[in-house]
């Protein structure tokens, strides 16, 4: 007899997975021609929303570790987009900060989100729905 609990069809992850994936896949050509990945677009978002932040910050709002950050923030600065401080109080701590340049960038995004949407093909009103419960379900899965 066959397990229904181990189809693919059955799966939370799956669809959630995939459709993160085809989901980045749809911002490439809106983020290339800021020059930007997907990630560095999220360490972006965090610094023009929230201005200087810890390095500890961004990887908390975006769920990202600082081993993983450190790489992405290299090439941000290499773009000449962010700088890097260490703190005169605790040299362990480090602030990112936008230059001209990451905040000039940020008038040239402002259509992504917008774009995207449009080419999801879904109603205002079925994405906000999708956003608001993929909110809920990282909330409840971030406090486990």
């Amino acid at each position: 007899m066959e397990d229904s609990s181990l189809k693919l069809s059955e799966q939370i992850c799956f669809p959630i997975y995939a459709s993160s994936r085809l989901i980045t896949r749809l911002y490439q050509p809106l983020l290339n021609k800021i020059g930007l990945t997907y990630p560095q677009y999220l360490v972006m978002m965090v610094l023009w929303e929230h201005g200087e932040q810890k390095v500890t910050e961004i990887g908390n709002r975006i769920f990202l570790n600082t081993n993983t950050l450190t790489p992405l923030i290299s090439k941000l600065i290499a773009k000449g987009l962010i700088t890097k401080d260490r703190s005169n109080e605790d040299e362990r701590t480090v602030f990112i900060t936008l230059t001209s340049s990451g905040i000039k960038l940020k008038e040239s995004a402002e259509c992504i989100p917008y774009e995207l949407a449009k080419n999801m093909n879904m109603s205002a009103d079925e994405l906000l729905q999708l956003k608001n419960t993929m909110w809920k379900i990282l909330k409840q899965l971030d406090n486990q």
